[in-house]
């Protein structure tokens, strides 16, 4: 997949290549600044005096309105920034703070006036949304009225804790505070604990078989494709909050995908190393089940591996090796896929892509830092204040462990992934071809099930959207509430879970969203019940794992010991 130059599509290009590139490149540097996007909203405004002098003034008046003390203008809902109560009680940190709210809507207006094309604005606001998290008051020990408390309680005490944690996090990549206590957590002692075998293994990953809990199952079973760049576990978290454990409990046979973590090495992995990986999975489960068909679930970047490697079998006529297929917060079609995606640079990619065949592959924690500075206000700044500032430690949840522990992407992938996003060929048909056939997303049509999280960040919940549109079924699309992550990870008992579905699926998201219907509860239950309406009849649980003593035969416990590898 060679990076060829072709017209410039700046505002249809897709985000996947962009992430890949800043995380390849080690910097995202050029999207703090303003740049050409910047210089063009200067031109565009001072050719709009007037609109730029009422916005202006608009500004100075609501700051004349804070001064005197009868400004309404208030932090968001939400915004855990202003949460210490001293900035409502005390009138001089509530106006520095109501200055600070005041002067960023200012900003924004201005960015709405100059009447920038989608991606420029994108760009601009990007880069002025960092400046302005980057100063907020909250940030500083001298305008955080949190921070001076701490000064008064610990006599400065937690200066030197604060220093030594920071110290300790920029002397190594990817240079952002760490978001969680990892000396709380043992990876298969209190996460990726579901009782189970490896029961095949190649070079690429390892196929878990979870040991049933119920005395019935059903039929057809089960098999988890996980992202490659982080463990698997995602899937398998404490007792309580793990997919598979609930799936499990539900009455499914369940199989996992764990992926070898990658260094130099494995630098010629690509995308059809990993498509054939998965075929292989599949085709072990129904082996060791004894059934011809496998139901299937890809997370993220595995959900894109997964549906190439479905429309590879629709291709060779072997669709009814797939019973079903769910897709987790994955993006097919990366048309302005979010804010990233304005970013797009085919000579960027370019380097990147030589970067990582410099070095066989992509760092996992590049890629995470890339992640956060797509949230700093929660994963960069926060962490700041808390970490530096107050000197407290990160706080232990499970969540945050699993997204510390993370995996390469091998140099072949990385080059794929950046191309296929580039020129977003997964929505042309035949436009990709991989194993030897083309691939067309509108050839799967068997049943599926879609989950997109509508505060999703990584995955814009409308690109995840659009999948309804490019397979040949009639899916079930769920919006789940939160974020990329936490939108999975939705156990049962959460009394503010819901989620909205709409019988139709047009073509344009707002119009699903203004038809959908809300219902509370955890979406895991709604997709379990469609799972088993479609796995077949059921029958005695087996009483052991894998099958004989041959190729399939146990080869160890769960979680088995790619999870364990550091490269």
């Amino acid at each position: 997949m060679a990076l060829q130059e072709k017209p410039d599509t700046r505002a249809k290009r897709p985000t996947l290549d962009s992430m890949l590139t800043d995380a390849a490149l080690g910097s995202s540097g050029p999207r703090w600044l303003p740049g050409v996007a910047g210089a063009k909203a200067a031109a565009k405004l001072a050719l709009a005096p007037q609109k730029t002098l009422k916005r202006a003034g608009g500004y100075g008046f609501e700051l004349a309105r804070i001064a005197a003390g009868r400004s309404e203008v208030a932090p968001a809902k939400g915004d855990k920034r202003f949460k210490d109560k001293a900035w409502q009680g005390n009138p001089a940190f509530k106006r520095l703070g109501q200055s600070y709210i005041a002067t960023g809507q200012y900003v924004d207006g201005l960015i709405s006036d100059a009447g920038l094309d989608w991606a420029e604005e994108q760009r601009l606001r990007f880069a002025c949304e960092n400046i302005l998290d980057a100063l907020a008051p909250t940030n500083f020990p001298a305008t955080n009225p949190a921070v001076l408390k701490a000064w008064i309680d610990s006599g400065g005490g937690h200066v030197v804790q604060g220093t030594r944690q920071l110290i300790g996090d920029m002397a190594k990549a990817p240079r952002i505070p760490t978001m969680v206590d990892t000396t709380k957590f043992v990876v298969g002692e209190h996460l990726a604990c579901t009782k189970g075998a490896v029961v095949f293994s190649t070079e690429v990953f390892e196929l878990i078989q979870y040991a049933p809990l119920t005395e019935q199952v059903r039929e057809t079973p089960l098999v988890v494709v996980p992202p490659m760049i982080n463990k698997y576990y995602v899937t398998d978290l404490a007792p309580g909050r793990s997919m598979i454990e609930h799936a499990l409990g539900q009455g499914q046979q369940v199989f996992a995908i764990s992926w070898r973590n990658p260094g130099a090495e494995q630098a010629d992995w690509s995308l059809e190393t990993y498509v054939a990986a998965v075929l292989d999975a599949l085709d072990a489960a129904t082996h060791i089940t004894g059934t011809e068909r496998a139901q299937t679930i890809g997370l993220c970047a595995g959900g894109i591996v997964l549906s190439i490697a479905v429309a590879h079998l629709a291709a060779k006529g072997e669709l009814n090796k797939v019973a079903g297929l769910t897709l987790g917060v994955c993006v097919l079609d990366n048309e302005r896929a979010g804010t990233v995606s304005s970013f797009a640079d085919r000579r960027a990619a370019a380097l990147a892509v030589a970067e990582s065949a410099r070095k066989g592959y992509l760092s996992g924690r590049s890629l995470a830092g890339v992640f956060a500075w797509l949230r700093p206000t929660d994963l960069v700044w926060g962490y700041w204040v808390n970490n530096y500032l107050l000197g407290k430690r990160p706080p232990a949840f499970d969540i945050l462990f699993w997204n510390a522990d993370t995996t390469n992407m091998p140099a072949g992938l990385h080059r794929d992934f950046v191309g296929m996003s580039l020129d977003n060929t997964l929505v042309n048909a035949g436009e990709l071809e991989v194993l030897g056939t083309p691939i067309d997303l509108g050839a799967i049509t068997t049943d599926a099930y879609l989950v997109a999280g509508i505060a999703d960040h990584i995955s814009p919940w409308e690109n995840c959207y659009r999948t309804t549109q490019l397979l040949g079924s009639e899916p079930r699309f769920v919006l789940s509430t939160s974020g990329h992550i936490a939108a999975m990870v939705n156990p049962p008992g959460n009394e503010k879970a819901s989620f909205q579905t709409a019988k139709e699926h047009p073509a344009d998201p707002e119009k699903f969203l203004a038809q959908a219907s809300k219902q509370r509860g955890s979406w895991w239950e709604d997709w379990t019940e469609w799972l088993g309406e479609r796995s077949g009849p059921e029958q005695a649980a087996p009483k052991a794992l894998g099958k004989g003593r041959g190729r399939y035969s146990p080869q160890g416990d769960a979680p088995g010991t790619y999870v364990f590898q550091q490269v």
